[in-house]
């Protein structure tokens, strides 16, 4: 069975942008390649503790496991050493991008205290969106009783637009919640 975010897509979002945007070819409308999940820890002494619990929490989110990332380079001011474990990253792609981002624009987003839509100038240039959320709880899958620390993380979607103004168009008829 389809997501029913990527139904929308095909049966809404195509057939608009190509109308909009006077595709002459049906590869060159925009779609959704990836979506990408970053964690980073924060303070030297808090980093190990907070590893497994961030990692649990990421995979309950998207359903997938986190991956570690590690300091490449040392820097003495934050008492980091190269290979110390500083953060932790999801790549999302097929049904499970289309899910997270799904139960994302219908669930989560709605519930963040003070809503008032997501930003949008946070486009790169390029046609891609990044985002940060300051509380995990927002999701539906986090316990509340069971969370002994609120994670924040930045999200990217990574889509096949030339330009910030195809995408941002692309993600308002997925249904994106942006400011007016």
């Amino acid at each position: 069975m389809e997501p029913a975010l990527k139904t929308v897509y095909k049966e809404r979002a195509v057939p608009a942008l190509k109308e909009k945007f006077t595709y002459d070819n049906v590869h060159r409308i925009p779609a959704i390649q990836k979506v990408v999940l970053n964690v980073g820890f924060g303070k030297a002494e808090d980093r190990k503790a907070a590893a497994e619990a961030v990692i649990e929490d990421l995979g309950k989110i998207t359903g997938q496991r986190a991956v570690v990332t590690k300091a490449r380079t040392a820097i003495s001011n934050f008492k980091l050493r190269v290979g110390d474990t500083i953060g932790a990253r999801v790549t999302l792609r097929g049904a499970r991008m289309w899910e997270f981002l799904d139960r994302f624009i219908n669930v989560a987003a709605p519930t963040i205290r003070d809503f008032r839509g997501l930003p949008t100038k946070s486009f790169d240039g390029r046609g891609n969106y990044t985002c940060g959320i300051s509380d995990h709880t927002i999701f539906p899958e986090i316990e509340l009783d069971k969370v002994t620390r609120t994670i924040g993380f930045d999200f990217t979607i990574v889509t096949s637009a030339e330009s910030d103004k195809e995408a941002r168009e692309l993600l308002t008829l997925l249904g994106f919640p942006f400011r007016k």
